[in-house]
């Protein structure tokens, strides 16, 4: 299988070994979702009332398959098919199709998403927007690459100069939404959808927030170091630092003086 020449990680620590595998992975699972991309495609129904279609199975079985003839030692986490090896050091979380419901609406703005946890801290995040062409991913101490040249977060510091992004307002609780309204009121601009792309566009500098609720956390294990690596801040509304067993609230902002001024109208 031959890789795209954006998706690379130009990174030469110890952790070179596994940012190129991440890439690897991203390339094995544009080739499955592209080919079923714009197909007819059966839709199905989980249990949470959320889609899933043979696409997002295959390629999670696939990239699972992939982790596990070359880490056998390490667990995988996946929306699709579980977590295997949860007491393991080294684990991997895969969201095969971020964002299924613009898959299956044929809207290209959904992702692939691979998270590389080691003790239970994210330390390479992989976002892959397959029908873009476009590849982020950060490396614990190496930075954040897009298609493989270095990206940073804006350094936006203000609200009312911040533009503030969200998948969707159905995620929110009514006390959530409250509080995110009050947050929307202080900020210049505002735009709707997007799912894992979004934090892509902080780590990037387009955007300079990026706020959700009722995440799952092979929604946002990817999305870390990505943000982080950039020069971002990432956090639970709380202000902690997500790991596997967060609460599904996140802020991705693109400075330090951003993150603290928007969780001061979440948090609480």
């Amino acid at each position: 299988m031959s890789k795209p020449a954006f998706m690379t990680a130009p990174v030469a620590g110890e952790l070179a070994e596994l940012a190129n595998f991440t890439c690897d992975l991203a390339a094995l699972a544009a080739t499955i979702t592209r080919a079923h991309f714009r197909q007819p495609l059966e839709v199905i129904a989980k249990a949470d009332s959320s889609p899933v279609t043979i696409a997002d199975r295959e390629c999670e079985a696939k990239i699972r398959a992939a982790i596990t003839a070359r880490y056998p030692a390490h667990g995988i986490l996946g929306e699709e098919h579980g977590f295997d090896g949860e007491e393991r050091a080294d684990i991997w979380v895969i969201d095969p199709i971020d964002g299924t419901k613009s898959f299956v609406s044929g809207f290209p703005l959904y992702g692939t998403l691979l998270a590389y946890v080691r003790e239970g801290s994210a330390e390479i995040g992989a976002i892959s927007m397959p029908e873009l062409n476009e590849f982020w991913i950060g490396v614990k101490g190496e930075g954040c690459y897009f298609n493989g040249a270095p990206c940073r977060t804006s350094n936006r510091t203000r609200l009312d100069e911040a533009t503030l992004m969200t998948t969707s307002l159905e995620y929110f609780t009514p006390a959530q939404q409250v509080k995110f309204d009050d947050l929307v009121k202080a900020t210049r601009i505002r735009r709707y959808s997007g799912d894992c792309y979004i934090y892509a566009l902080v780590a990037a500098g387009f955007a300079d927030l990026a706020v959700d609720a009722g995440l799952q956390s092979y929604d946002y294990m990817a999305l870390i170091p990505v943000v982080e690596e950039a020069g971002g801040v990432i956090t639970d509304w709380s202000g902690r630092r997500p790991d596997i067993n967060s609460d599904g609230t996140l802020i991705a902002a693109a400075t330090k003086e951003l993150h603290a001024a928007a969780l001061a109208r979440l948090a609480g």
